[in-house]
C-alpha cells in the first residue's frame, strides 16, 4: 500500500482530452458525468479538489460542426472560446446534480510569472477550496498563442505542465494525471509487446527522459515526455504525482486508497 498516498488531501487531478471524448473526437457525457459524481464524493470525504481540463478546442469543434481542427491559431483559439464556455455548462451542470458549485480559472504564462497576479490566482483558488467550491482549470486558449517557457525549461503550452504549476501554486499533497495509458512504460507499448509498466519512479533520471520520448499517448498533444516533465516539476516542489488511465474516473478511489495504480513519482 502506498501510504503517503492516502494521507493526500489537497489533489489536483488532470484530465486529457482523450479522457473526455470519445474516439471520434465528440465529447463523452457519461465519461464527464462520472468524473463529477466520483470528484464530488471524494469532496464530500472531507478532500481539497482542484480539476485541471483539456478540451476547449475538441468541445468547440463539436459546437461549431468542424469535421477536422482548425489548421490556423485564429481559428483554433475561436473553437476554444465557444469550446470554453460550453466546457464549462456541462461541468457545472454535471457538478451540480451532486450538489457541488465549480468555479472556472483560465491562466496564462504572464498571470504566473508576475508575483502580483500569481498571489492573486492563489488567493482565488485558497478562497474558492475555503468555500468547498471545485476550481476548474484550463490554459487561457483563446488568447494563448504559443508554448511559453517559465521555471528554467518547462513549458507553459499543455496542460500537463499547467496541472503541475497550478499543483505548485496551491502546495498540493498529489498530482493525477489521467490519460489514455495505464502509467510510465520503459518503452512505448503499442509498439513493444515487451514494454514494462514502471510502478514506482523515485527520481527524474536521464533514463526516465530517454524512454518517455519514445511513448506517446493516442490523442492528447503532449505525450509522456510532458507529464515527466510534469513530474520533475512536482518533485522539485516535494508533491507525489501519480499517471493512470482516465477510462474508468472511479480509479480514483483506488489510488487514493493507496493501490498499486498507474505510477507513482515519489516526492522526496
Amino acid at each position: 500500500m502506498r501510504e503517503n498516498i492516502t494521507k493526500a488531501k489537497r489533489i489536483v487531478v488532470k484530465v486529457g482530452t482523450s479522457t473526455l471524448t470519445h474516439d471520434n473526437g465528440k465529447i463523452n457525457l457519461a465519461r464527464v458525468d462520472k468524473l463529477s459524481e466520483v470528484l464530488s464524493d471524494l469532496m464530500n470525504q472531507g478532500l481539497e479538489i482542484i480539476l485541471v481540463t483539456s478540451g476547449a478546442v475538441g468541445v468547440g469543434m463539436g459546437k461549431l460542426k468542424l469535421s477536422s481542427r482548425p489548421k490556423s491559431v485564429r481559428e483554433r483559439q475561436a473553437a476554444a472560446a465557444v469550446g470554453q464556455s460550453e466546457l464549462m455548462h456541462l461541468y457545472s451542470k454535471f457538478f451540480s446534480e451532486y450538489g457541488h458549485i465549480v468555479g472556472q480559472i483560465l491562466l496564462t504564462k504572464d498571470v504566473v510569472e508576475h508575483s502580483h497576479s500569481r498571489n492573486n490566482v492563489i488567493n482565488t483558488f485558497e478562497t474558492l477550496l475555503e468555500k468547498e467550491i471545485i476550481p476548474i482549470v484550463n490554459e487561457n486558449d483563446s488568447v494563448a498563442t504559443e508554448e511559453l517557457e517559465i521555471y528554467e525549461n518547462h513549458t507553459f503550452g499543455d496542460n500537463d505542465t499547467l496541472s503541475a504549476i497550478v499543483s505548485t501554486l496551491v502546495k498540493a499533497d498529489l498530482l493525477i494525471l489521467l490519460s489514455d495509458i495505464d502509467g510510465f512504460y520503459n518503452d512505448d507499448p503499442n509498439l513493444n509487446k515487451n514494454a514494462k509498466l514502471i510502478h514506482e519512479v523515485f527520481e527524474i533520471s536521464n533514463e526516465v527522459k530517454n524512454s518517455a520520448k519514445g511513448v506517446i499517448s493516442n490523442k492528447g498533444t503532449g505525450g509522456m515526455a510532458t507529464k515527466i516533465n510534469a513530474a520533475k516539476i512536482c518533485l522539485d516542489a516535494n508533491i507525489n504525482m501519480i499517471i493512470a488511465h482516465g477510462k474508468n474516473p472511479e480509479i480514483l478511489y483506488q489510488i487514493l486508497k493507496g493501490d498499486q495504480i498507474g505510477t507513482l513519482f515519489h516526492r522526496k
